[in-house]
């Protein structure tokens, strides 16, 4: 009893969110200007599939299997997968603690551990989502070139599509504010996965069988071998995981618990298959030789080229709100009036100056530094690491003590130990790409 009142005290100590009984269920759920508790498993699911699933896809056989090759490469796929659903299975046990539900990351760890912890949670998400809002920014823009040199002789600077991608990902946040909000999006979402992953896949076929000379070695010195096989391995976790799963749970209606973990199954099941195919196909058409961004390498008619970077472009609008919205979560909780809707006229004047206070500087950086596979390692190592595996299993070993059982405390701190290592050496290999492409590519690089 001490216990769980110390941490409901320090639950409350965490400060300026008050606390709202919600609808007699025997929750507390924090104050938020977005909705909770109102989507099927079945939308979320959706949510995941076709979020996860995104134009990053069009980059995963350069920066996942490239570094591996066939052997380490498949392996890694398949044991990181599933250690993701593990921990993102685990992690969603977690919602409720005492009668008290979280509907934010940053929150669970604050109760459980105190200030400290809550603060650095929010420092990882908030890392993780700046950082995948400009991957996506970048993605895009790269789309949007690519679909000007197709279409003109004298294609423009990738600086001149990443401020319009910028614009186009600032209105539909505006909006379209909230995660729930997006359910009238997500049947044009999958329609379009569906459309560049079957057109990608057949021009992947066609050209796989067509080149018959094709390297799948390996290439590089002992040091760079370790390094780039890291960085593979940071960017299989991005492609597996959001380190966002209690602000997207917070959106599923109950039982929350059962229902965020049937929406990962349908995740780490069909949405999987699709990413991992496009992914390992184009490593067999093209071998070591991939392309960092796929369409380039695509040796189709210029109509199918310009389809899949239209329809990558437009999903990518769509997807790359789940990254963003909870900053979006965060900054209208604190400026809007709550009482009030989303779209009175007061909570549309402070919301329009908090995204394009936002989507502006992650331009600018963006534009400055247009490395495309620096934002995926970086985030996929320093941040979603500890928050997919250390993390949840801090929570259960503190939550559980010596109750657990000894093999149950081995394990958990096993998945500790292993995922700080892992989180170092990850960091390490990304930090050295950062600092190379810095040698090679000036400010404002024409990628």
């Amino acid at each position: 009893m001490e216990a769980g009142a110390k941490r409901e005290a320090m639950a409350s100590s965490l400060g300026s969110e008050a606390d709202q009984e919600h609808n007699g269920s025997g929750y507390t759920i924090a104050a938020t200007a977005h909705a909770v508790d109102t989507d099927s498993w079945q939308q979320v699911g959706l949510l995941l599939v076709t979020s996860i699933n995104c134009a990053y896809v069009l980059s995963f056989s350069n920066l996942m299997l490239v570094p591996l090759g066939w052997g380490w490469g498949i392996a890694c796929l398949l044991i990181v997968a599933a250690a993701a659903w593990y921990a993102n299975w685990l992690l969603a046990g977690l919602h409720v603690i005492d009668g008290q539900r979280f509907i934010r990351y940053r929150d669970l760890m604050g109760f459980v551990f105190g200030r400290k912890m809550y603060y650095i949670t929010w420092f990882l998400q908030l890392s993780i989502q700046l950082l995948g809002n400009m991957g996506f920014i970048l993605l895009g823009a790269r789309a949007l070139k690519a679909i000007n040199a197709g279409l003109s002789h004298s294609p423009a600077r990738l600086q001149w599509f990443v401020p319009g991608t910028g614009t186009v990902f600032f209105a539909f946040s505006y909006l379209v504010p909230t995660i729930s909000a997006m359910r009238k999006w997500l049947a044009m979402s999958a329609a379009m996965t569906v459309a560049y992953d079957v057109t990608l896949l057949a021009i992947l076929v066609k050209d796989g069988k067509s080149s018959r000379q094709k390297d799948y070695g390996v290439h590089g010195s002992p040091a760079e071998k370790a390094f780039n096989a890291l960085g593979a391995v940071a960017a299989i976790l991005v492609c597996n995981t959001s380190g966002l799963l209690p602000e997207i749970q917070s959106t599923v209606r109950e039982p929350a618990v059962r229902g965020m973990r049937r929406a990962l199954l349908l995740q780490y099941t069909a949405g999987a298959a699709a990413y991992y195919g496009v992914s390992v196909a184009g490593y067999w058409a093209y071998g070591s030789a991939v392309s960092e961004y796929l369409p380039n390498e695509l040796g189709g008619p210029r109509w199918a080229a310009v389809l899949i970077n239209a329809t990558a472009f437009l999903q990518s609008v769509v997807s790359q709100h789940l990254f963003a919205v909870p900053i979006h979560e965060a900054m209208d909780t604190r400026l809007q009036r709550l009482e009030e809707g989303m779209f009175s006229r007061y909570n549309l004047t402070r919301r329009f100056f908090a995204r394009g206070l936002m989507f502006g500087f992650n331009i600018f950086v963006t534009a400055l530094f247009p490395f495309m596979g620096d934002f995926v390692n970086l985030f996929g190592s320093f941040a979603l690491v500890p928050l997919t595996f250390m993390f949840p299993s801090m929570v259960v070993l503190k939550i559980k003590g010596k109750s657990g059982g000894r093999w149950s405390r081995l394990w958990h701190w096993g998945v500790i130990v292993f995922s700080s290592v892992l989180c170092i050496a990850t960091t390490a290999a990304a930090v050295r790409l950062i600092f190379n492409n810095a040698r090679i590519y000036h400010f404002f690089a024409d990628m």
